[in-house]
């Protein structure tokens, strides 16, 4: 019934041509071999082949040829396959009639469509994926170090060795090390590099 509303539509738009329509996933691969069409409406929910994975073959095959997925599922276990599947469209089955004809128009023209509730799920996906940036490493934490720990840390960012710092500064090599170990700690960093990078950017280097 879905099928014949749509053929009956379709076939009124002047811009338009209905060449062909299947009733599973097989048959549209079949078809999409045989005609070749412009924009594919594809549902997910079919016997024999699912439209997530007759959405990958067709777009293997036939890199051309745009699928917009036409479904009654909105959740993510349906929307991002059929994305990552390479569907340039994602529309419910409750969408006007007028607003499914612009978005066939839509994407044949290279532009993605997208349901309210399927970009929101993108969003989320997007969100979740993308890490929290690191704070901002606050120059006042200089001040927290003692004079001798910004000394070292100045020779840190110099490049010179725990043996070399205690060469220089005339303290033991222990004595070094417990210094670095502090600086590290007061910084908020993971080992001397980040140390020395951050010396450098903040008036330490030397």
């Amino acid at each position: 019934m879905v099928r014949k509303g749509l053929q009956v539509f379709l076939n009124t738009q002047s811009d338009m041509e209905l060449v062909g329509e299947a009733s599973n996933g097989l048959e549209t691969l079949d078809k999409a071999a045989a005609l070749q069409p412009d924009v594919i409406l594809m549902d997910l929910n079919m016997p024999g082949l699912n439209g997530i994975e007759a959405t990958k073959q067709i777009k293997a095959a036939f890199p051309n040829v745009k699928v917009i997925v036409l479904t009654s599922f909105s959740d993510q276990d349906h929307v991002l396959p059929a994305i990552r599947a390479g569907a340039k469209g994602y529309l419910l089955k409750d969408v006007e009639p007028e607003e499914l004809a612009r978005a066939i128009r839509r994407v044949y023209q290279g532009q993605v469509e997208l349901h309210p509730e399927a970009a929101g799920q993108l969003m989320d996906l997007i969100a979740e994926a993308e890490p929290p940036k690191p704070p901002e490493r606050n120059p006042d934490l200089l001040a927290e170090l003692t004079k001798r720990e910004q000394e070292v840390l100045r020779l840190i960012a110099s490049g010179k060795s725990n043996k070399e710092i205690a060469e220089i500064l005339v303290i033991t090599e222990k004595t070094v090390k417990t210094h670095v170990s502090h600086v590290l700690n007061k910084l908020g960093m993971a080992d001397r590099t980040q140390a020395a990078i951050y010396a450098i950017k903040y008036g330490q280097g030397g």
